[in-house]
This record gives structure tokens, C-alpha cells and sequence, in this order.
């Protein structure tokens, strides 16, 4: 993505390639129906959700989005991602197949329990 470097996350999406911009509209309409009190932010290039913490972030490349919730996460999903091609930390989703809405919603929920847990513990 050349250019201005983008400061939000709309401006983000409409620098990403067109092919994946309603792929990246979509996921974004879906991480913040699941998280809608959480800090927006571009960090090093990247769109990501902070509920104080890390939560998720997501990625436009040439052919596919990157969805980066936390690694335990995804770890806890691995069963449901071997249809899926993924990293140690990412989902990739194709620009050319459909959004796996269904599961994305799954992951990121379980982010932001994950996330609630984890400061609920560290009180105390």
C-alpha cells in the first residue's frame, strides 16, 4: 500500500487493493460488532483493536487479509482452521472465497473473553 501512510482504519481499507476492500469492510464491521468499545488504532502499519490490551488486528496483502487475533486464541481454534491456511499467528482469508463470518465472530469473541479473563486475574 503505497502513499500516505493511512492514520485510521477507514483510510486503511480504501488504500488496500480494491479486490479485498469489501472483504476488509466486512471484517471490520464484524471484529467491531464484537468489540465495539475498544481503541481503534493503526500500529506499524496495521489496523488493530486494543480493549486495554491487544485484542485483534487484521492486514490487506495481494491476494488475501490477515486476521491476527491473540496466538492462544488460535491455538484454542486450531480444529475449526485446518480448512483455513494459517500462520503462527494469522488467519489468511482469500480475497476470491468468502468470509468464514461464522468463525471470525467465534475467534474474536473468544479474543475479548480471553483478554476480560486476563485483566479479571491480574487484579487480584
Amino acid at each position: 500500500m503505497a502513499g500516505k501512510c493511512p492514520t485510521t482504519i477507514a483510510e486503511y481499507i480504501q488504500a488496500a487493493p480494491p479486490e479485498g476492500q469489501a472483504h476488509l469492510r466486512r471484517l471490520y464491521a464484524l471484529l467491531q460488532s464484537v468489540a465495539p468499545q475498544a481503541e481503534e488504532a493503526i500500529k506499524w502499519g496495521t489496523p488493530f483493536f486494543i480493549e486495554p490490551r491487544f485484542l485483534f488486528a487484521f492486514s490487506a496483502h495481494k491476494a488475501h487479509i490477515s486476521f491476527a487475533p491473540t496466538k492462544t486464541t488460535l491455538a484454542a481454534f486450531r480444529k475449526d482452521l485446518e480448512p483455513h491456511k494459517t500462520t503462527k499467528g494469522t488467519l489468511q482469508l482469500p480475497y476470491k472465497k468468502p468470509l468464514p463470518e461464522d468463525l471470525i465472530l467465534r475467534i474474536a469473541e473468544c479474543c475479548v473473553q480471553d483478554v476480560k479473563k486476563r485483566e479479571d486475574d491480574s487484579f487480584w
